[in-house]
């Protein structure tokens, strides 16, 4: 059992930073044709059938760019594709998806505070959700709503916020924002293996049979591209989100998520409209800004709504050990997060503290306090899926215990 749960820990590992990769030459890929897109120049002196051109610089080089809207009258011996990046990012994540959310569904995936289900009811739910969530979107792009694009992309909107508080109704937290990332990153994939690289094949058919290629395959591409433009920020958020409790191990965490998008539209605005040569709309930055005081404003809006100060201070060993509330929180730690924060742990699967993070004697503890405010006070990220049950009542407990010492400090 130590052998295989060593094993599982590796493949994860291995599949996590082949994520990674694929994702950052698919982003990179993405963000740089678009860039290039905004960017062309038209001239008097484009070949027939050409759109525009770019002169760049990189590396040493000179590059001549130029772009057909179809295609040019005759095919080029060599083309490259961009699809396997998009494809592999899917792919990989979709198997860490499996690895970390699946084979640990009752500590990752499941919180019974939130929803009672099983784990097989869970996957199916999760499996569903990323399917038909594309067919939805795919539908509604075909549709006549489909020939506006600014109204089609507000409607997607909508069924993204829509689809981030149905995640939160079912999921732990942290598992919500990770399936809101799943499932805009599967409209995304779908979008290149479905529509942009099939229509951009029939182009190239067309023109090797002399045929002329229909236009209408090229526009209904490009719409489908500037939707991942404007998609790509707010997956690479949800997909690292596991990393702040505070956005998504808090009571309005679908709102923050809703608000993360937005933030994805104002800054992707900005870069579009700069590399399109119309102006700096700076006015996006502070947008941006201000929608991210909202997100930490929300995080904590429970404590701000009941009068409460969050307290800043750095905590020192003395002050947290000596408070108080510590005995009750070293037996609320004990109780548990112990099994699992400890030199040897004894939760089935877990063969290390996570992270590193030992909480077995009072110096520990003492150590990590603000750790154990932000993951199991302040939020409830710890417990993963409050496997332990840990109460209401513990985790104000906690949150006491932090503040409490931290304003005793204050008044020394």
């Amino acid at each position: 059992m130590y052998e295989f749960a060593i094993a599982w820990e590796w493949l994860a590992f291995a599949v996590r930073w082949l994520h990674v990769i694929t994702a950052i030459a698919w982003i990179g890929s993405s963000f740089y044709f678009i860039a290039l897109d905004l960017g062309l120049m038209k001239r008097d002196h484009l070949p027939v059938g050409a759109y525009g051109e770019e002169w760049q610089v990189h590396g040493g080089g000179f590059y001549h760019i130029q772009k057909y809207l179809v295609a040019p009258a005759a095919m080029p011996e060599h083309l490259t594709w961009f699809k396997w990046e998009s494809y592999m990012t899917w792919l990989s994540g979709f198997a860490m998806l499996c690895i970390v959310y699946y084979g640990g569904a009752d500590l990752f995936l499941i919180d019974r505070h939130v929803l009672d289900i099983s784990a097989t009811t869970a996957i199916l739910i999760s499996l569903a959700s990323l399917g038909v969530g594309w067919l939805f979107y795919d539908l509604l792009c075909k549709s006549p709503v489909g020939r506006n694009t600014w109204g089609l992309m507000a409607l997607l909107y909508v069924a993204l916020v829509a689809m981030a508080w149905g995640y939160t109704q079912l999921f732990a937290g942290r598992a919500a924002f990770l399936h809101l990332g799943a499932f805009t990153a599967t409209i995304m994939s779908a979008n290149v293996f479905f529509i942009i690289i099939p229509n951009q094949k029939i182009v190239v058919a067309d023109l090797i049979a002399g045929r002329t290629p229909d236009p209408k395959l090229g526009a209904q591409a490009k719409q489908r591209s500037l939707h991942n433009n404007y998609l790509t920020l707010p997956v690479i958020f949800f997909m690292l989100s596991n990393h702040y409790p505070l956005a998504f191990a808090t009571a309005f965490n679908w709102i923050i998520a809703a608000l993360v998008f937005l933030m994805g539209v104002t800054i992707r605005h900005w870069f579009n409209t700069t590399h399109a040569r119309k102006g700096k709309p700076t006015w996006t930055w502070l947008v941006t800004a201000l929608i991210f005081v909202l997100i930490m404003w929300l995080s904590t809006v429970p404590k701000v709504l009941t009068g409460g100060e969050k307290a800043e201070v750095a905590p020192a060993f003395a002050r947290f050990a000596a408070n108080a509330h510590f005995p009750a929180v070293k037996d609320t730690i004990s109780t548990r997060c112990s099994m699992c924060h400890a030199v040897e742990p004894v939760y089935e699967g877990i063969t290390r503290a996570p992270k590193g993070v030992v909480l077995e004697s009072e110096a520990e503890i003492a150590a990590h306090a603000r750790e154990i405010y932000i993951q199991a006070g302040r939020s409830h990220a710890m417990p993963p899926g409050n496997v332990t049950d840990m109460t209401t009542d513990e985790r104000q407990l906690l949150t006491a215990w932090f503040e409490g010492a931290v304003e005793e400090g204050r008044t020394r």
